[in-house]
């Protein structure tokens, strides 16, 4: 027992290992499962390589746990952002009707508007131009708006991340939204389907719709929709209507320069317009240039040529005197035809030559004499024997005012009103061979005097009319009754309302170009009144007719024999009378007119061709300096009338008469207008006026009355108008129907009756 007791070893945690026996078990502090109080760094220092080594391990763990840290929330944010993005768009897009019920919306429909020889005038509608087809329009367009807008159009699927991301970038970096990232399918879809409000739900709907359109639609229909829609600036919707307004061309025959305008327009239409700011514009363009070289789309040398060329200036509107006829068009197609609801195509009844030359005869005036004589706008209008309106200009420069002087401004036709005095006259039994006193007349408070105070005595109604004496028609006027002139006026085509008083002699009623030249037209075509038209037919673009003017009958309103006797006389006017420097090689014949301080000057005349009507004036109505209807309206008729019957075949004046001096009236003997001798038969050839020598007559002197009250004076196509006494002043001095400078009637008459045409 002893024995065992002694041979036993015990566990022992002193001394060294070394003194320990290999055979014996031993452990030292680190084996103590509770390590004790002493320090270990009392029993030993590690080595200092060995401590530097730990430490970098450490700090390596550490940064790749910050960064593996980061990796983890950004990729668990990621997740919970796509979840609340696929959110948005579910909620957006399911306020939105069902794909299966989505569609292209129509394109806003274009009248194309050509002329009567098939040239354009013009289109009208929302777009303001036709489409056209990719392979139609030049290739240098839709290279150019892919360089500047899209330049992986052909490549991304609706959604350009590349793009998207590039934009998201430079906006954070810039501290401001200065890039957009959508592509051209996103941009059509915004103009196709959405309003233009930058908010969150309009930008789903337009990443979905792009996603739709781009499974709907091959890339070269996608591209031919967006260039056929998008704005281009001063109200081009197209590259059609953008080139026509720009550069007058089609789009089919753009440059490479123009193009690059057009592209360029894209980012800004209105501020970067040529029509508001050609700088602006040209310096875009430069940057289109260079986009399209980088992408490989033109070369060096064709990159130096379109740099060079010049800036395009383009005026501040769409210009030339056509857009009157197109803006008048606009207004009456709707009678025709109804609502627009595709692209159409009317066929004027205006020669685009006769066109040109109504603007160039008006603007030459203007530009020689505007300033010298205070006149800045003018009108003109020419109308055929069918009354197809042939040529309508509406004022000096429609770039500068679009309102249509010509079909919507009234003004005083003064003397120009006469012939229709004249044609109730004739109606009422009176001749061109009837004779009138030509001397101071006085009609109330109203003294019609003629141009500088001169008088002719004893003339016949032939002078009268061709030296636009005013005491004449006003005589002729009492005689008939101002309602019989009236209803005349009306009869051939005026329309405006016309005020019957016996001032209307010296056309006091305000009317328009265009009617009163329209009513000249049954003078011309042997007096049937036909229907005035600028639409002769309307078709849709495969040919189906929507309007055909027909050219149906027209009704007479003047009797022949009438016809004859007014172009006779009327003929005087342009070879003896006020309207002489309106004579050419054709037979013509027409009435000037000149209102009170010349405010309006006019020249109505015609041939067996066309009826052209001419006005001079201020929209403000300030008098010009002495200009009269014999002046520059007779000029511009020349030039315009000679130039549009250029080697057509002369043709006389429809109607007859023969001047019978037997027929002649007395002034003593003038009858009523209720027991009027019957009108001549007429023969067969055209009659002349009196001879000459039969109005020189010396002028009497002035009737006593006119030194009792002054009367206003008033040049010989003009007139002062009374003041609104004369009804109370004709009660206590009764007036006669007119101091001629023969014995005076001794009917007695009183104002009211003489107004009335009693």
């Amino acid at each position: 027992m002893a024995n065992r007791r002694d041979s036993r070893i015990e566990p022992s945690f002193e001394g060294p290992p070394q003194a320990r026996s290999s055979a014996g078990l031993s452990v030292n502090e680190e084996d103590r499962v509770v390590p004790s109080n002493r320090k270990a760094s009392a029993k030993r220092k590690p080595a200092k390589g060995k401590s530097s080594r730990g430490g970098r391990g450490r700090s390596r763990r550490g940064l790749f746990g910050v960064f593996g840290r980061l990796f983890y929330w950004c990729f668990v944010l990621a997740i919970w952002g796509g979840i609340a993005a696929a959110g948005i768009v579910v909620y957006y897009g399911a306020k939105m009707p069902a794909a299966t019920t989505w569609s292209i919306p129509d394109r806003a429909p274009n009248i194309k508007i050509v002329s009567a020889d098939n040239q354009l005038l013009a289109n009208r509608g929302m777009s303001g131009g036709e489409a056209v087809g990719l392979h139609e329009m030049s290739p240098y367009i839709p290279e150019a708006v892919i360089a500047i807008e899209d330049r992986r159009f052909y490549s991304h699927f609706g959604i350009d991340p590349i793009g998207l991301s590039r934009a998201m970038v430079t906006n954070l970096l810039g501290r401001h939204f200065s890039q957009g990232g959508s592509t051209l399918t996103q941009q059509l879809a915004k103009n196709l389907f959405l309003t233009p409000d930058r908010t969150l739900e309009r930008k789903v709907q337009e990443v979905l719709l792009a996603l739709w359109l781009e499974h709907k639609h091959t890339k070269d229909q996608i591209l031919e929709m967006y260039l056929n829609r998008v704005y281009f600036g001063s109200g081009a919707y197209g590259v059609e209507a953008a080139s026509r307004r720009y550069f007058g061309k089609s789009a089919r025959d753009v440059t490479l320069s123009e193009a690059a305008l057009l592209a360029g327009l894209l980012k800004a239409p209105s501020r970067l317009s040529p029509a508001r700011d050609p700088k602006a514009a040209e310096e875009r363009s430069q940057l289109v240039l260079a986009a399209m070289r980088d992408e490989g789309k033109i070369s060096a040398r064709e990159l130096a040529s379109a740099m060079s060329a010049p800036a395009t200036r383009s005026p501040s509107y769409w210009t030339g005197s056509e857009n009157y006829v197109a803006d008048t068009i606009m207004e009456e197609l709707p009678d025709l035809i109804g609502d627009v609801r595709g692209d159409i195509i009317v066929d004027s009844t205006v020669d685009l030559t006769l066109q040109k030359l109504a603007e160039q005869s008006i603007r030459r005036l203007i530009d020689d004499s505007g300033k010298k004589l205070n006149v800045t706008q003018g009108a003109l209008v020419s109308i055929d024997d069918s009354g197809a309106v042939r040529a309508m200009v509406g004022g000096y420069d429609y770039s500068t005012s679009q309102f249509d002087r010509a079909s919507e401004a009234r003004r005083q036709p003064g003397s120009a009103f006469k012939p229709f005095v004249y044609m109730a006259a004739l109606e009422a039994g009176r001749t061109p061979d009837s004779v009138r006193n030509d001397a101071p007349i006085k009609i109330g408070n109203w003294t019609p005097d003629n141009y500088g105070g001169k008088y002719f005595g004893k003339v016949t109604l032939a002078t009268a009319l061709a030296k636009s004496l005013n005491s004449v028609a006003a005589q002729l006027t009492m005689e008939v009754g101002p309602n019989a002139v009236v209803e005349a006026a009306h009869r051939m085509g005026i329309q405006s309302e016309l005020q019957s008083n016996t001032s209307i002699a010296l056309g006091t009623s305000e009317v328009t170009p265009l009617e009163l030249t329209s009513a000249y037209v049954p003078f011309a075509n042997g007096g049937y009144k036909p229907d005035i038209h600028f639409i002769r037919r309307v078709t849709t673009t495969d040919g189906k007719v929507l309007y055909d003017s027909g050219g149906g009958s027209a009704p007479r309103v003047v009797k022949p024999e009438i016809v004859g006797m007014m172009n006779s006389m009327m003929t005087g006017t342009v070879e003896t009378g006020t309207a002489r420097k309106a004579a050419f090689a054709w037979p013509a014949a027409g009435k000037t007119g000149t209102s009170q301080n010349s405010r309006d000057a006019w020249f109505v005349g015609y041939t067996a061709n066309l009826t052209t009507g001419v006005w001079f004036g201020n929209d403000d109505g300030s008098p010009m300096k002495k200009v009269t209807g014999g002046a520059l309206p007779a000029q511009a008729w020349h030039e315009f009338m000679v130039a549009a019957h250029e080697g057509v075949p002369v043709r006389p004046l429809p109607g007859t008469w023969k001047s019978t001096p037997a027929d002649t009236i007395v002034p003593d003997e003038i009858p009523s207008a209720n027991n009027a001798p019957p009108a001549p038969v007429p023969s067969a050839s055209v009659g002349r006026q009196a001879p000459a020598a039969q109005a020189a007559a010396p002028a009497p002197p002035p009737a006593p009355v006119r030194a009792a009250r002054p009367a206003q004076t008033v040049d010989a196509d003009s007139l002062a108008m009374p003041e609104d006494d004369s009804a109370t002043a004709s009660i206590k001095h009764p007036v006669p129907p007119g101091n001629v400078g023969g014995p005076l009637k001794k009917k007695q008459t009183s104002i009211l009756d003489i107004l009335g045409g009693g």
